[in-house]
Order: C-alpha cells, then structure tokens, then sequence
C-alpha cells in the first residue's frame, strides 16, 4: 500500500516537474556512470576497454530514460499532452482549414445550444423553490381533447377545501396594476395569489412576513388590505428602506399595506413572469368591480391552480383521489343544474400532472415548434459533422506516408488513432468554445421574437447558460469529436505498413477509389441536406400562403390605441359620451382618415362567444364583438348590403345587430339577412334577459382569433347598446402618416378629458397580424437560414473534400493528358464521377425528404409536403451547388501540366 502511494505521489511529481527531474535523472546517470569507472580503473583495465564496458552496462541513455520516465510519470496524461501539441502545431500549420471547421461547427453548435437553451428555459428547467418535485398541475378534462388549465374561482375554492392528497392548493393569475406614484399612475407587473400560495412554495420572505389564508379572505384582511413586493421593487421603489414594512401603496385606487418583501430569486409559480407586487385573490374583487372575474363565478376562467403533494402520495395517487370528489365540487361551484349534468355527461373531472416547472402559456404555445426547430438544428450539426468527417477523411489520405513512417518506428495504430481523435477533438473543443460565445445572444434573439406579443407585458424568458445547456453542449462537443474523427481515423490506419511503405499514395490508390465510405458520406451530406431545404421550404411557402391568405380586413395603416376605463366612474350614457370625444378629438388629427372603437381587436386572441338564436330558437354559439360607428370603414371590411352604426342608435331605438357572411347563412339559410330579427343577451351575462336584435347590415367575413382559422360566424353589436355597466375599449384609427405623433396626441387627449386614466398603449394592426403567426414565424425564418446553412456547409464539405481526392490523382491525370486525353476530357471525367455522387445523395434526400416532412404536416397552412413547386427549387439549388462544386475540382485538374505531375511524383 506505501509503495502504491509513493508510486502516485512520484507520478504527480513527475507531472509538475518535468524538467527538474530530468536533470536529476541526468545526473544520477552520470554518477553511476562514474562511479563504475572508477571501480574499473582501481581494477587496472584499460581506458578504452573501461568505455566499452561502461557502454555494455549502461546501454542507451536514451532508453533508460524513457524507462525511468515511465516510472515516474502518467503514461496516458503524458500521451494526451504529446497528442494535444502535436494536433495544435499540425492545425496551425492548415489555418485554412482550421478555421473553415470551428467555424461550421460553432454553426452547429451554437445553434443546437441556443434553441435548447429556450427548450432548458420554458421545458425543462424546475421552478427555484424548495421540492419542486412534489408540486403539481391541476387541469380539468372533459370532452375536449385539449385539457384546461384555467378555472373559475369557485372550483378553485372547492380544490382549497378538499386537502387528502394536497398540503396546500394554491391559485394565481397575472394581474396588471395601476400604482399611484408622484409622476401619476404607473402600470405595474403583479399577481393575484391564494392565501396558500407562498407556504406552498416554501420560500422565506427576505423581510416581514408572507400572504396568509386571512388575507386572501373576502373584502380582505380586517387589519387592512396587505401586499407583498419583489426586492427588485423595494429598491427601486423604496430604495431599499429597512422601514418598508407598513408603508402605504396605493393600487388601483385602493390603500395597501407593505407586509413583507420576496427575495430576488423568486419569481412565483410561472417562469416567464416577474411579478413585483403580489396582491390577495379574494382583493380581485375589489379591485376589477364591477367586472369583476370572481364576480363572474364559473364562467370566469382564468386561473391557474397548483398544489403542493403530500410527501407520501404519487401523481397516479392523486388522480385517483381526485376523481370521486370531482363532480361534488362542481355541484358547489355551479349553481346552474343544467350545466353540472353537462359536465357530468361529459366526464367533467380535475386531473394532475407535475407541477415541478410550474406554469405558463408558452410552454402551450411553442412547444411543438421548438422541438421541431431543434430537429432542425440537429441536422445541421449532423451535416456540419459528416462535412469534416469527409474533409477529414481525405486529408488523412494524403498523410500515409507520415503514418507509415510511424508504424515502421513502432508506433501502434491505437496510438496512431489516438493521435487522430486527439486533433478531432481539439477542433469540436474550439467549435463549442465558439458556439458557446455566440449562443447567449443568440438565444436571446430568439427569445425575443417568441415574446414579440406572446404574451402580457412582462413576459420574460430566462434563457442564461446553466449546468444542463453546458452539460448539453459537452454531450454534442463529445459526440461530434468521435462522429467527426473515428472513421477517418479508423479508415487511415486501416492498410497494412507493406501497403503504406510502398510509396504510400500509389499502391493503395486503386483500391481507394474503389471503396465506398467517402462517396457514401458524401451522399449523405447532399440527402441531409435536402431534406433540410425542402423542410424549409415548406415552411416558407405556408407562411407565405397564410400571409396571402387574408384576413378579411387591410391592417396596413392601422393603430390600435387601449383605453383603460375599469376604474372609471362613469357608466352607460356618459362612457358612451367619453367615448364619442375621444374618437372625434382623435379623428381631428393630422393623418388621421377615420376612426372607431372596438372591444375585441382581431387576431389578439382575446374573444368574445355567445348564443344566439333566429326564429326558429336553435341557438348557434357564434364570435361577437362590440364596435362603434366606422368601425367597418376604418378596418376596410366591405359593407355587402345595409347600413353601418349610428350614434343616434340608442337603446329606446330598438337593438340592431350587422352580421358576417358566415353569420347570415347560418341564421337566415334561405332568406335575405337584412331586416330579420336574431335573440340574444346584450350583455352576454347568463341572467340577462334574450333581447330581439334586428339585424341592419351584412359585412364580410374576417378571421377573428388567429390566421389560421377559416372565417367563422360573427356579428357586431353596437357598444352603445351594450348592457353591460362598463367597458374598456380601444380606438382603431387608419393612418396616412407615421404613428409617433398620433401617440402623443392620444395621451394629451387622455389627460384633457379623463386625467385619472392611465396612459393608453397603443400598438399597430400589422404588428397584431404578425404576433398572431410569430410561431410560424419563427419556425419559418430559423428553417430559411439553416437551410442557407445547410446549403453553405454542403458547398464547403463537397468542394473541399472533392478537391483533395482530385489533388491525390495528380499523377494519373498528368498520364492521362500525356497519353493524349485532351482538357474536355479530364474536365468530363472528373465531373462525372462527382455528378453521379451528387446525383445519389440527391434522389436519396429527395425520398427520405418526402416521408419525412409528415412531420411538418400540422405546421403548414395550404401547403402539401409533396409539393412540386418546393421539391423542385429544392432539388435545382442544391443541384446546381453540387455541380458547382464537383466543376472547380475538375477545371483545376485540367489545367495540370503532366510533365510536371509525372516529375512531382
């Protein structure tokens, strides 16, 4: 055991102090060396005999120190550093083709690391709380295939009061707040949460103390209304007073008392949210009155549930307890019968599922097109690999006679392609140093573009670099090394030191040429490839199509201005009077062509559904929305028949209603629209009264939730004659101009006539349409530029790697041009060999192309994954960049001089 240890602290010596204990063995060798000669001399032998004697004894120096070396050093390490030098001094020398591949791998690499870095952010990556793997996701199933993730308020408490399988269940719903500061209101970043929401999460607040089940009672703590704020807002806001606790904030025109302050690290339940004030639940109803969603009970759905499972209880546990109980907590939520027997029908039930990464809306959302994306950058790094993998393999080719010269000194061939993976590592090390540079701003951009409109304001993606992107990366920097370096490795150690020594090229040549491995990988860069364009194009051509697709009105020149009129006082007549001031003082406006109001802006996702029924009382659920006069003007909706909204068409006047296509064909099939009469509530409210709408105008159909959808049924209302107390609607204002001096005019037309509003946001209909496909977007754009990519790499992989192999046959071509072939000739038969590779790889990308694009299938919108149009401009692009790079080879190769090829051999 002692020998053992002092063997390794020899060894680790020996790795520090190289040079020092190679002189000391230098002169311990001299000592002995001496000290045997003067025993010989005192013995009488003759000097020149003592020389040889010593020379006998000792031997070679040489080998005794490669001997004791071996004693006292790390034999591998010693290897791997030997290996590493040499790979450095051998790329250094080809800084051409260094650079050429870190660059195309740092592609690869930082790509695949930026995407996986959105997937890590929104996916994979668990909420920084305490056990995060015993929270849970609360759902609702029903007949739906799509489950639910919001819920009502009242199924929410029913949850709160059954607590088998839960520690605590806990809600939460972004909340947008008006705080009253010295500049005015200032919208800031909130939430609602239950009173279990932070004891759940089990994360101690930094000051003061958390929200508890009393604060979230309704009407609110008796002591007083209680929040509790972000660290980042207690600095900036209170500049970090240690007397924070108690002071006063005033929100949404409500008095709140400071009670406690969050760490920095903790952001809540939703990951892309950074919430600075966390407010009560039960306070929703103070604060949103009248329209209020606790208020709406069960037809409010809009918060997200959690829990905190019991330490002892599994997720399958917990469904199976959740099942039973689920009907009886809607049979409390829901005071409507008719209802709970249809959910009842329909298998109504709360399921779970991990909770481990919380919640949000884009993980929902891009999902499925960031797995595909990363699909997408796998290919890359794949053809970025199988490129210098064919690079590789002919550059090891033309260095036989250096590895045979090796192998005849005794090298092995597992340290021969040691020595070779050594070098491919060095490159993939380099290409993920560079990926990794370039990743964050990369992924940051990305994030961006997936926020463009994705969500409330606020919305944010942490995309930093943590140990599973750089785990990640290693994985693929390893994995790219030996998928790079093996088989050419592997391939040039292959031939026999007889095959090598024979002048090395020209004995083996034949035969190389008659092996498949090169053309074959070759083949596969140009398939791969393929497959990646036709991908992308698909994906272009679809978002193309969606965009020529329509949406039934022309957003070029359109601004959307919100107005925020919750906590106004005004009601009916004198909001509908507000209203009409604001949309003539904006119509005033230099620029400005028209303007309306609408409650539901098209494309944003937001909606309105609601029954309504023709003379024959079979109700239809159909899209509604409240505008004013213009509105269809302003939006250049064509007026197919009838009249648009007056402001004289009051209540007392009789409720009228304008009607899409799709709406008038579904209520009135075999009669004209105009005139008839449709039953629905104004307000859309359950315990409204049916009201008889006469229908006044048919327009044309339009898209109302996304691009994608065909035009559904929809009518208009007019916000005057809305039976609801309050509203808050945005003016939709056609330009002829820029927008900035329209937002200033809106503001000071917002301080004028109401001062107590906050500022309005205004946004352009262009940038809705475009928020409404940002998927497709970004799944289209990121396709475009990999297949750019794509097509890049492969130019460079064939070129290079075609140009080597044809440099190899230098001599041959030389005999041939001597023996009489001409310069057309060479040219020909170059270019044939490299065509028919090309032509391979082609017909071969083109099938597996084909079968796999399926996949794309629920991406495309009016596009087939065999279409002609696409599989051709594939197939002539990356045709003519074969050709193209299978040309310059041979046009060099016909310039060659074969006098000077024969003497160069």
């Amino acid at each position: 055991m002692a020998s053992n240890v002092h063997a390794f602290l020899l060894r680790l010596r020996g790795l520090f102090h190289k040079r020092r204990m190679d002189r000391e063995m230098t002169d311990e060798l001299a000592f002995h060396r001496t000290l045997m000669r003067e025993k010989l001399l005192r013995q009488g032998i003759d000097s020149s005999e003592i020389d040889r004697i010593i020379r006998q004894k000792f031997g070679n120096s040489g080998y005794w120190h490669e001997r004791l070396r071996e004693l006292w050093q790390f034999s591998t390490v010693e290897n791997l550093l030997r290996d590493t030098g040499f790979s450095a001094r051998l790329l250094n020398k080809s800084r051409i083709f260094t650079i050429v591949a870190v660059l195309t791998l740092a592609l690869g690499f930082g790509a695949n690391t930026a995407i996986f870095s959105l997937i890590n952010a929104l996916l994979l990556r668990p909420l920084p709380v305490p056990h995060s793997d015993q929270l849970a996701l609360l759902r609702i199933e029903e007949g739906d295939p799509q489950p639910r993730y919001s819920m009502g308020e009242p199924f929410f408490r029913g949850l709160e009061r059954r607590q088998e399988v839960f520690t605590d269940v806990f809600a939460f719903d972004h909340a947008g707040l008006q705080v009253r500061s010295d500049a005015g209101n200032e919208e800031i970043e909130g939430q609602y949460v239950s009173g279990q929401f932070f004891r759940a999460l089990e994360t101690p607040p930094l000051l003061g103390r958390i929200l508890s089940a009393e604060d979230d009672s309704s009407g609110g703590n008796p002591a007083g209304l209680a929040v509790v704020i972000s660290e980042s807002f207690w600095k900036t806001r209170f500049h970090g007073a240690a007397d924070v606790l108690g002071r006063k904030l005033q929100i949404d025109n409500h008095i709140f008392s400071v009670v406690g302050v969050m760490p920095g690290r903790f952001f809540g339940a939703d990951p892309t949210q950074r919430p600075d004030i966390y407010i009560p639940l039960s306070v929703e109803a103070i604060l949103n009155a009248p329209n209020s969603m606790i208020a709406a009970g069960y037809h409010g759905w809009w918060l997200r549930v959690m829990g905190r499972l019991r330490p002892d209880v599994s997720l399958d546990q917990a469904n199976a307890a959740l099942l039973p109980v689920s009907m009886p907590i809607v049979r409390e939520a829901v005071p409507d019968a008719d209802w709970a027997a249809d959910a009842e029908k329909n298998h109504f039930h709360f399921t779970v599922e991990s909770g481990s990464r919380g919640f949000t809306y884009l993980r929902l959302m891009f999902s499925k097109p960031l797995w595909a994306v990363f699909t997408m950058c796998g290919g890359i790094l794949l053809l970025a690999c199988l490129n210098l993998a064919s690079l590789l393999l002919a550059r090891s080719a033309s260095r036989q006679r250096e590895l045979a010269t090796r192998i005849a000194l005794g090298a092995s061939r597992g340290r021969l392609i040691q020595q070779l993976l050594v070098e491919s590592l060095l490159i993939a090390l380099m290409g993920t140093a560079a990926g990794l540079a370039v990743a964050p701003a990369v992924s940051h951009s990305l994030a961006a573009m997936l926020l463009r409109g994705g969500g409330p304001i606020g919305v944010y993606i942490d995309t930093s670099l943590d140990w599973r992107a750089l785990a990640f990366a290693a994985l693929i920097g390893v994995s790219a090394a030996l998928l790079v370096g093996l088989v050419p490795a592997l391939r040039a150690t292959s031939a026999t030191l007889s095959e090598q020594i024979k002048d090395g090229q020209h004995a083996t040549r034949a035969g190389e040429r008659r092996r498949l491995l090169p053309r074959i990988m070759m083949a596969s860069e140009v398939a791969l490839a393929l497959i990646l364009v036709v991908g992308a194009g698909l994906l272009a051509t679809s978002l193309l199509r969606l965009y020529r697709s329509g949406a039934g009105f022309d957003p070029r020149g359109v601004v959307n201005i919100a107005f925020d009129m919750d906590k106004l006082p005004l009601k009916d007549d004198g909001l509908v009077q507000l209203y009409q001031q604001i949309g003539e003082a904006l119509s005033h406006q230099p620029g400005v062509k028209s303007s309306s109001f609408a409650l539901m802006i098209p494309l944003t996702g937001a909606g309105w559904d609601q029954s309504f029924a023709a003379s024959d009382r079979v109700k239809h659920e159909i899209n509604l929305n409240l505008v004013s006069p213009a509105y269809f003007q302003t939006m250049r909706i064509p007026m197919i028949k009838g009249r648009d909204f007056r402001w004289t068409d009051t209540k007392p006047s009789g409720y009228k209603i304008i009607l899409n296509q799709a709406a008038a064909k579904l209520f009135f099939p075999r009669q004209d629209a105009l005139g008839g009469h449709i039953l629905g509530a104004a307000d859309g409210s359950p315990k409204s009264k049916d009201t008889s709408f006469e229908v006044i105008g048919v327009v044309g159909d339009t898209k109302y939730y996304e691009l994608r959808e065909t035009a559904s049924a929809e009518a208009y209302v007019f916000l005057a004659q809305n039976d609801s107390p309050q509203r808050s609607y945005s003016a939709v204002v056609r330009l002829d101009g820029p927008a900035a001096p329209l937002a200033a005019a809106a503001r000071s037309i917002t301080r004028r006539l109401a001062p107590e509003l906050p500022m309005p946001v205004m946004t352009t209909m262009n940038g809705v349409l475009e928020d409404s496909i940002s998927s497709e977007r970004m799944m289209a754009l990121l396709a475009v530029f990999f297949a750019v990519c794509a097509l890049l790499v492969t130019a460079v992989g064939l070129y290079g790697t075609l140009a080597y192999a044809t440099a190899r046959r230098t001599s041959e071509i030389g005999i041939r041009m001597a023996l009489g072939a001409d310069r057309v000739r060479v040219v020909f038969l170059i270019f044939r060999e490299n065509a028919l590779v090309a032509l391979t790889g082609v017909i071969a990308g083109l099938i597996v192309a084909i079968l796999a694009t399926r996949a794309l299938t629920s991406f495309l919108y009016g596009t087939s994954t065999r279409d002609p149009w696409v599989l051709a401009i594939s197939v002539t692009a990356l045709g003519a960049i074969a050709c193209a790079a299978s040309l310059l080879p041979a046009f060099r190769a016909a310039r060659i001089e074969p006098i000077a090829a024969i003497r160069a051999e």
